[in-house]
């Protein structure tokens, strides 16, 4: 029995260190708790905007603060479970497109949801951010709460105190209080204008919260009756940031491009994503935003994925 337990102690430590077998080193990796792991979702694009379904861990460079990083971990499986937010903007610009957008998300939950696996929760943002629905698996749970979803009543418009459409702090909200906690890969789906006038967080306090949570956003533009004299701002422009700077993406609804198509695009998208990990070179020592670059070996194409995170000590 001695020798038997000098035995094992003595191989212990090659058990527990033994180098994997390139299949199961993308795609069973195994870490220690201690080990802090950065996951970056990309999806890649051809010249003609088509997704890329068919590359591997060699066919990408990922670096952190501009030094090369070693990919550990390498998947591209669809059936990653998924959380999303869908955030819909119920101010007064947006009543003519309000009943639209709902018909639309009915039949992208229809599409997408996999209530064994996804988890949806339903925000509406107007006068203040309102959480019609708690993150969920049921479909019909969703769609009930997609019905209560409408722009502001004129009893409340009269008894308003605050400011206008509240586009950030609803962001900030949705990203602090529930994707923060979440994990796995997460995405913020926002129907708006992008015309802010009220919020107490600024775009910047919005992304920054939206990186820390490890979440996308995907950000469609969807104009409903405009603002009169005074004007809507560049809601494009805000929508555009906010996709680029967590590597989600933008869409606009137009004549062309229906909202079903978009939705279409981005189911597509979503069920498409590479997830890459790696372990930085450089311990955390304090907590910081560290900048990110990934890359494809392959011309012509483009990667769409976040360019930092939030280090946490």
């Amino acid at each position: 029995m001695r020798a038997r337990a000098h035995l094992i102690a003595a191989l212990l430590p090659a058990l527990l260190f033994e180098t994997p077998s390139p299949t199961a080193a993308q795609d069973q990796p195994t870490f220690t708790t201690e080990v802090k792991v950065v996951n970056v979702l990309a999806t890649v694009r051809n010249k003609k905007g088509a997704v890329v379904r068919d590359l591997t861990k060699d066919d990408f460079a990922i670096s952190e603060n501009g030094r090369p990083q070693t990919i550990r971990y390498f998947s591209s499986e669809t059936g990653l479970p998924l959380t999303i937010g869908l955030m819909i903007d119920t101010s007064t610009s947006q009543h003519l497109v309000v009943e639209e957008e709902r018909g639309a998300c009915y039949r992208f939950l229809d599409d997408v949801l996999r209530e064994a696996k996804d988890k949806v929760f339903v925000m509406q943002f107007d006068l203040s951010p309102i959480l019609r629905q708690p993150l969920t698996s049921s479909l019909r749970v969703l769609n009930d709460a997609l019905q209560r979803v409408d722009t502001p009543s004129r009893g409340d418009l009269m008894s308003q105190t605050g400011g206008g459409t509240m586009l950030y702090d609803a962001v900030l909200k949705a990203s602090n209080e529930i994707m923060k906690n979440q994990t796995g890969r997460k995405a913020l789906i926002l129907l708006t204008d992008g015309v802010d006038t009220g919020s107490s967080a600024t775009i910047a306090d919005a992304i920054e919260a939206t990186q820390r949570a490890d979440t996308l956003i995907y950000s469609i533009l969807f104009e409903g009756t405009g603002y009169g004299p005074f004007g809507g701002g560049d809601g494009r422009g805000v929508l555009m940031r906010m996709a680029r700077d967590t590597g989600g993406a933008f869409f606009e609804v137009s004549k062309r491009v229906s909202l079903d198509s978009i939705f279409a695009q981005l189911q597509e998208e979503l069920r498409s994503q590479y997830n890459i990990g790696y372990v930085s070179d450089h311990p955390v020592s304090i907590s910081e935003f560290r900048k990110i670059q990934l890359t494809t070996t392959h011309k012509g194409l483009v990667v769409q994925a976040r360019d930092r995170y939030w280090a946490q000590r």
